[in-house]
Formats: C-alpha cells, sequence, structure tokens
C-alpha cells in the first residue's frame, strides 16, 4: 500500500475544498450572514491545517499505485469532503447533530437529496447555496476535476485511469481522448455548458438567478435539493417542464454529447443503452399518466407530474412536482422498479445503471441458448462492440453485493420501528442516490425521525452507492491496509 501517494492525493483533495468553500463563505459575509461566515472560516482553518499536514508528510511520494490504491483513495476522498463539507452547517448550528450534519452533506455530495430538514428554507442564504452546490461538486465527482487540472498521470504510469474507474459510474469506463487529463476537462465542460444553459433557462422562467443556480446544481447533478420545502410543487409549469427535459439529458451517458460534438451520430443512434433507457421511460411515463389521469383535472397536467417523476426517479434526481405517496398502486410500484433501475452509466445519475440492467439481460439470453446447444458458442455484444467475460462475471457480482447490502442496511434501520414501506423504500432511494421514498420519507417527508445509528448505515449507503460499493468496501477489508 502506498500511503504516501494517498496521503498526498488526499491533501490535493482538501485543498480543492477550500477554494469549494470561498463562494458560500463570499455570500455569507455579503448576506451579513456572521455565524455562518465564522463556521466556513473555522472549516477553512479546519481544512488547511489538515490538508497542510498531510502534504508535508506525504508529497515526496513514489508513483507506484495499483487498483487497490485507488480504491482507497476514492474511498478517503468522499469520507473526508463529507465530513469536513458537513462542519459549517454544525458549526453554525444551523444543524446541531454532528450525525445529522454528516448525513445531509453525505447525501449533497453523492447527489442522494435525502434531508432531515424539516424546514430547508429557514437556512441561511450560504447555507443553503452550499447546500445545493454540494450537489454540482459531486456530481462529475472532485477526483475527474482534480484530474482535469492536475497532470497526475505524469508522476506515475497512467494510474489516473484507476481513479476515474474507481469515481465514474458504470460497469466500463473508459478513455474519450488518449490523455486522460483531455477526457476530465471533455466531462467537466460538457457538465458546466449544460448547468449553465439550464440556469438561463429557469431564469427565463421569472425566479432569481440565485434560485435559478441552485436548481440548476441540484438537476446538473441529478441530486434534488431545492430551495423550497416543497420541491417543485409551487413552481410553473415552464419551470417543471424545463427541469424535466434537463433532468433527462443529464440521465445520459456523457460520452454520447462527446459523439455528437464530434459529428458521429452513428455511434451515438447505435448506442443500445441509450434506446433501451428512452424506451423505458417513454413506457413508464405512458402508463403512469393513464394510471393518474383521474386524479387531474386534464391529461396535460397529469402527462406533466407524470414525465417529471419519472425523469427524476430515472435520473435519480428526487425532486418532487407533485405528492406521489398518493397515487394508486401501480403508478408507485413503477416508480419503485425505476428506482432500483437508475440512469444510463456515465451520467450523473445514480442506480444499478441500464447498462447492468442490460448486460444482464443479455447474459441470461446466452445461458438460455448455451443451455439448448451445449456446443455453440455465444458471444454478448452491446452496441455492437464485444462484452470480456470480466465484466459479466463484475455484473453478476455488484448485483450480488448490491442486493446483501440492501438487505442488511433493510434489517438494521428496522429497529427503529417504523413501516416497511417507509424501511424499503429509505434504503433503496439512499443505496441509488435518489433521495425521497414512500411513506414517512415520501415527497413531503424527511428522514429526521431515524435514529443515528440508522442515520449513519444510510449515510454509508449513499456513499457506497455513489462509489459503486467497492471504494467504500474495501475500506474495511484488514488485508486492504497490508504493506504488500
Amino acid at each position: 500500500m502506498n500511503y504516501k501517494l494517498i496521503g498526498k492525493i488526499l491533501s490535493y483533495i482538501l485543498f480543492i475544498e477550500i477554494g469549494l468553500l470561498l463562494p458560500p463563505l463570499m455570500i455569507a459575509l455579503v448576506a451579513d450572514e456572521y455565524p455562518a461566515a465564522f463556521a466556513f472560516l473555522k472549516t477553512l482553518g479546519v481544512l488547511a491545517v489538515t490538508g497542510g499536514i498531510l502534504f508535508a508528510f506525504c508529497h515526496k511520494s513514489k508513483p507506484r499505485f495499483f487498483t487497490k490504491e485507488a480504491l482507497v483513495t476514492t474511498g478517503l476522498s468522499w469520507i473526508l469532503m463529507s465530513f469536513f463539507g458537513c462542519l459549517p452547517f454544525y458549526l453554525s448550528g444551523a444543524i446541531p447533530s454532528l450525525v445529522d450534519a454528516f448525513f445531509e452533506v453525505s447525501s449533497g455530495f453523492t447527489t442522494t437529496g435525502a434531508s432531515i430538514l424539516p424546514q430547508v428554507e429557514a437556512l441561511p442564504k450560504s447555507l443553503l447555496f452550499w447546500h445545493s452546490f454540494s450537489h454540482w461538486i459531486g456530481g462529475m465527482g472532485v477526483l475527474v476535476f482534480l484530474m482535469a487540472i492536475l497532470p497526475l498521470s505524469n508522476t506515475g504510469s497512467g494510474y489516473t485511469l484507476k481513479i476515474l474507474r474507481a469515481e465514474s459510474p458504470g460497469p466500463v469506463v473508459g478513455k474519450l481522448t488518449p490523455k486522460l487529463s483531455q477526457t476530465a476537462q471533455i466531462l467537466y465542460l460538457i457538465y458546466f455548458v449544460l448547468t449553465i444553459v439550464d440556469a438561463v433557462l429557469l431564469r427565463a422562467g421569472g425566479i432569481t438567478w440565485f434560485d435559478a443556480f441552485c436548481l440548476a446544481f441540484g438537476t446538473a447533478a441529478t441530486g434534488g435539493f431545492g430551495v423550497l420545502n416543497d420541491s417543485f410543487m409551487s413552481y410553473s409549469p415552464y419551470i417543471v417542464n424545463v427541469t424535466t427535459i434537463f433532468m433527462f439529458i443529464f440521465s445520459i451517458n456523457f460520452s454520447l454529447y462527446y459523439l455528437l460534438l464530434m459529428k458521429q451520430f452513428k455511434a451515438f443512434f447505435k448506442d443500445e443503452e441509450k434506446r433501451l433507457f428512452i424506451g423505458i421511460v417513454v413506457v413508464s411515463i405512458a402508463l403512469i399518466t393513464w394510471n393518474i389521469s383521474g386524479m387531474y383535472s386534464t391529461w396535460n397536467e397529469a402527462l406533466r407530474h407524470a414525465a417529471f417523476q419519472v425523469a427524476t426517479v430515472t435520473s435519480t434526481s428526487g425532486y418532487s412536482s407533485a405528492d406521489f405517496n398518493q397515487w394508486p398502486a401501480l403508478s408507485k410500484s413503477i416508480l419503485l422498479c425505476l428506482m432500483c433501475m437508475g440512469a444510463c452509466a456515465g451520467s450523473t445519475g445514480g442506480g444499478f445503471k441500464v447498462s447492468r440492467i442490460l448486460l444482464l439481460l443479455k447474459n441470461m439470453k446466452r445461458n438460455v441458448k448455451q443451455y439448448q446447444h451445449p456446443q455453440g458458442i455465444e458471444i454478448v455484444k452491446m452496441s455492437g462492440a464485444r462484452v470480456d467475460e470480466q465484466t459479466l462475471v463484475n455484473t453478476n457480482v455488484y448485483l450480488s453485493i448490491y442486493v446483501l447490502i440492501a438487505i442488511a442496511s433493510f434489517l438494521v434501520i428496522s429497529f427503529d420501528g417504523f413501516d416497511m414501506e417507509t424501511n424499503i423504500s429509505a434504503v433503496i432511494a439512499c443505496l441509488n442516490n435518489i433521495g425521497p421514498g414512500f411513506s414517512m420519507v415520501g415527497a413531503t417527508g424527511n428522514y429526521s425521525a431515524f435514529s443515528a445509528v440508522s442515520k449513519i448505515v444510510l449515510s454509508f449507503d449513499m456513499l457506497l452507492g455513489r462509489l459503486e460499493l467497492l471504494p467504500i468496501l474495501v475500506l474495511f477489508v484488514p488485508r486492504t491496509w497490508r504493506k504488500h
């Protein structure tokens, strides 16, 4: 284990977090929010000291770096980011409990949108900005940002690809360009431009620039933190429709947008994951619209709410334009299935990923054919490219671990004594980075009633879901920390 290189990268992460805390600090000073400003300053001081100590001891590191180090670096980065990121809420007194503050910011960085806040409007403006900005930071990943601004690969033999694979969602992660730093820059440029376009269109709908950017941060990252306690229920149809469109946009693999920019239209339309995702979305919207049409005055209104809720669940954004807890059982069942599915690989969305579902279906089809024709050779392909056997094995292993974690988490939080619908949907919503579930944690509820133990479990579920299990799990394996 190359502890010094891990420590060096972690120090970079903490220094980046210092820079990310400066905008909310400026807002606090301009708005005369002095308790919040002092909390941000104290947090900056702790970050500077911790990052400085790590860098002083670890800056002379050897470039030896393997997959194990990449997983540990990624897991520790997100835990440290969440811990230090929660300090402004805790030190300012906005969230008096450290466990609650960690839950809230873990939900922010992992783009989950689950909250313990009964009244989000009561937050000072600076903390409300940091609340939403944490989504945007976590949407693309801070390690991807680090690779975009620092040529880490020059210090070793391309080890940044291992970090990219550890942090980025999906069963297969590759480079768009020969240089990984250039790939990271392209991804962030697409992310940044789409966020700005979303904010401008929201501002055109009559809301303030502050609200427009806060909502755009959550939409771009498929997060779910809003600036109003009722999420999108009090916004105009225009704001709802714009957000619906952008939630779908951010649910698609960003590599496909690069293909469009490169005018590789054939490769764009050939992508099987995108086609399956669009098909599932269209069918889901049609079924829910039909199922809830009697609850609304017009079909257009039913369609608007159905499309928004399907978008927010498949993208794992966690916004709500209606109290879907009141919808019929069929609609709620469809939404629960979509919660497990999630978005496309390579997007900012969470969930199991459409690509993994596609791989499981193709592998099942192959196994049935091989059972019928034992001597035949069947090859699994996706979008015309052959899928290697290790990817298929990894997908099956991921599903197994995913189910085991979901069951264990469900059993632990069940000690709190809440109903089964609340507990099951809470675990699914946190593990898939969605946010709201059903019953007590539905569109009009929150997670404040859970015990401290349950909140810690759900916080780690959010981290597990965002980092796709392994970067967090390896931290608890004793073998990981052996020198050789």
